[in-house]
């Protein structure tokens, strides 16, 4: 008869594994994108001061940011960028708030799903600074027909996100709110609004993207002040160390609306 081999303790003793469900969850460095900028901004520079690139065609970061200090002295600066946020803000306040109302309609209601996605499907895909000059003709020449087109632009995509984020929101926690008898109003603030929260966040985001665009073109068209009016101008009298100002002014403007939208994003979406 086999006699079964002596078994090696070592072998059946538990061994450490190293965790792996992080569950994809990349996080941003915070130093990585910034040293990123500043070596591409050095490279600019070099190029622009060994005279390998024309400033009349693409300026050096230092003559940017020249025009830029002679803007904010002159209070030009602040006579456009004011008047650009103005426009942007009341724009986007208007449609977000009209979009959220509709989206959620859209999201909880069969009638006025039928009735709105039909709506949006139509009117979504038109440039809405192709309307600019049907608004001039209806609402006059000023700063109503600006903020109506920011406002239709965001309008669209904020009832989209929203009315998806609301049919992203699992079915089976509604079913189970509606078993317990609680109230409609108490299902959509305790279980619905937190469900979409990601998701109409996520459309803020492009929201004012689309409005910052939006802008820039109204003023365009038809401004004396803001950004959209100082780049054209600039353009027109082949400042590019005033225009790219401008652009970089945008972009700022840009990334303080992203680092406002990742402050609320900690402060609503805390349990993720």
């Amino acid at each position: 008869m086999l006699e079964r081999a002596p078994q090696d303790d070592r072998a059946t003793e538990a061994r450490p594994v190293a965790f792996r469900g992080a569950g994809f969850v990349p996080r941003a460095g915070r130093t990585s994108g910034w040293m990123a900028l500043a070596l591409v901004i050095a490279l600019w520079q070099f190029a622009g001061s060994a005279g390998w690139v024309n400033p009349l065609f693409l300026p050096a970061p230092s003559a940017i940011a020249v025009a830029i200090y002679k803007l904010a002295m002159s209070g030009a600066l602040w006579q456009h960028v004011s008047a650009s946020v103005v426009r942007i803000g009341s724009g986007w306040v208007l449609g977000t708030a009209a979009g959220v109302v509709v989206g959620f309609a859209i999201g909880l209601s069969t009638v006025a799903r039928g009735v709105g996605i039909t709506f949006i499907s139509a009117l979504f895909p038109i440039p809405k600074i192709a309307l600019l000059p049907l608004l001039i003709l209806w609402l006059g020449i000023g700063e109503e027909p600006k903020i109506a087109t920011i406002a239709l632009g965001v309008f669209f995509s904020t009832a989209i996100s929203v009315y998806s984020g609301v049919d992203a929101v699992p079915r089976n926690l509604i079913r189970m709110a509606q078993s317990f008898n609680v109230p409609f109003h108490a299902i959509v603030w305790r279980v619905i609004w937190p469900g979409a929260l990601p998701s109409i966040l996520a459309g803020f985001r492009i929201t004012a993207s689309v409005a910052l665009l939006l802008v820039v073109s109204a003023e365009m068209i038809g401004a004396q002040f803001g950004i959209g009016a100082f780049v054209l101008q600039a353009g027109n009298l082949m400042q590019t160390d005033q225009l790219l100002a401008g652009v970089v002014i945008l972009s700022l403007f840009g990334l303080a609306v992203g680092k406002l939208i990742n402050v609320l994003e900690a402060k609503l979406l805390h349990w993720r």
